[in-house]
């Protein structure tokens, strides 16, 4: 490519230029409320305090909880605008005061939050994005339901229609998303000891959205989300993106047995660093394996080496299929795979060439890819 064809156009520039002007937003996310989403914007915007920068709190929701209050403590308060409607008096987000003090960094919570009537915007995103524009960096929080792309699968998989939604755009165009992780059972505990909602509140809750099966798909479905940020802020910004690293491409293929997955993917790491190269992690959903089927604990299990995956450096990759090898193969094959790691089967020799295996498919017909068969079991 020619030195001509790699420079931005006019446009792109001036796109960089508006870019370098705009404030860095930083997206604390979720799966559900009372995971800590607030409770770590808090802790971060004591430590970037300490370290001299000019923080303020724009809109900080305790919900009642004492932990929460107290991390906020300390922190300098934009006062709330209080706005007539209907005749009752209801406090919003000041966005002209915030404008006016302008500090380098504002905490503003609950990005899906649905303004007041007589706001200058009708959502709080559309502060924020306001905010942005004067320079003014924001550290917010939201749960993943609230983005629009996910609305068919939320609906399906709770039952509830979320009204309060924000453009996907807006979690594309975030400096730095992160996933604010909570076990389900922890969660539900946390809501039973009345660290969440009110106690009016708690049984409802528990037999609607903080269902168990419902936390697992959400909790899934946030992951999800974040890895694909995370692999989307990877890319260039502009012009036709950067070539593909050139050397071996690992693939660990997970499978729904914890233990194993567990060594599998902590091996695949080991090898990925001596190599010194990106790797996957690949798991092949199959109807038997689907939320509905699986249960409660099972998805638990898989929920938590997906975030070991991806705590190892994993881009963590789901498939769907009737059949795993194929799927696995055609990865394979599509994204320049040079090495794939699966873990021991435990099976009769002839059991393994009755019914067949991955391993075994991708030898024979993964032309240029090395295929290792690791032992995973604790030593």
């Amino acid at each position: 490519m020619t030195p001509e064809a790699k420079r931005p156009s006019a446009d792109e520039f001036l796109q960089l230029i508006e870019r370098a002007k705009r404030g860095r937003l930083k997206i604390y996310f979720g799966h559900a409320a009372g995971v800590g989403k607030t409770f770590q914007m808090l802790e971060d915007a004591h430590a970037l305090k300490e370290q001299g920068v000019d923080v303020v709190a724009g809109l900080i929701e305790t919900h009642g909880r004492a932990e929460t209050a107290e991390m906020a403590d300390g922190l300098e308060m934009v006062p709330r605008r209080r706005i007539e409607y209907k005749g009752r008096i209801l406090e919003e987000m000041d966005l002209d005061a915030i404008i006016e003090r302008h500090p380098a960094l504002v905490l503003v919570d609950e990005l899906a939050h649905t303004n007041v009537p007589g706001s200058r915007n009708e959502k709080r995103y559309q502060d924020v994005e306001d905010i942005l524009k004067e320079g003014i960096s924001v550290m917010t929080t939201v749960n993943v339901q609230h983005f629009e792309s996910v609305q068919e699968v939320v609906s399906r998989v709770t039952g509830i229609e979320v009204r309060e939604r924000i453009p996907d755009r807006f979690l594309a165009h975030a400096d730095a998303v992160i996933n604010v992780d909570l076990p389900s059972e922890e969660l539900i505990q946390r809501l039973r000891d009345g660290k969440i909602y009110p106690a009016e509140r708690i049984e409802a809750a528990l037999s609607n959205f903080f269902k168990e099966e419902n936390l697992a798909s959400l909790r899934e479905l946030a992951l999800r989300c974040t890895a694909d940020q995370l692999e989307a802020a990877r890319r260039p910004k502009l012009g036709g993106g950067e070539p593909e690293p050139v050397g071996t491409k690992l693939m660990v293929a997970m499978s729904s047995n914890p233990d194993t997955t567990r060594l599998l993917l902590r091996k695949g790491s080991a090898v990925a660093g001596r190599l010194n190269t990106n790797w996957f992690a690949v798991y092949v959903r199959t109807p038997a394996e689907s939320p509905q089927r699986m249960t409660a604990t099972q998805h638990r299990l898989l929920m938590d080496n997906v975030v070991l995956a991806m705590e190892l450096g994993a881009k963590v990759i789901w498939l769907t299929g009737t059949d795993p090898r194929r799927e696995l193969l055609r990865f394979a094959r599509e994204n320049g795979v040079t090495m794939a790691l699966f873990g021991k089967v435990r099976r009769p020799i002839w059991q393994r060439l009755l019914k067949g295996d991955p391993m075994s498919l991708i030898a024979r017909l993964g032309t240029g890819i090395d295929v290792l068969e690791v032992e995973t079991e604790e030593s």
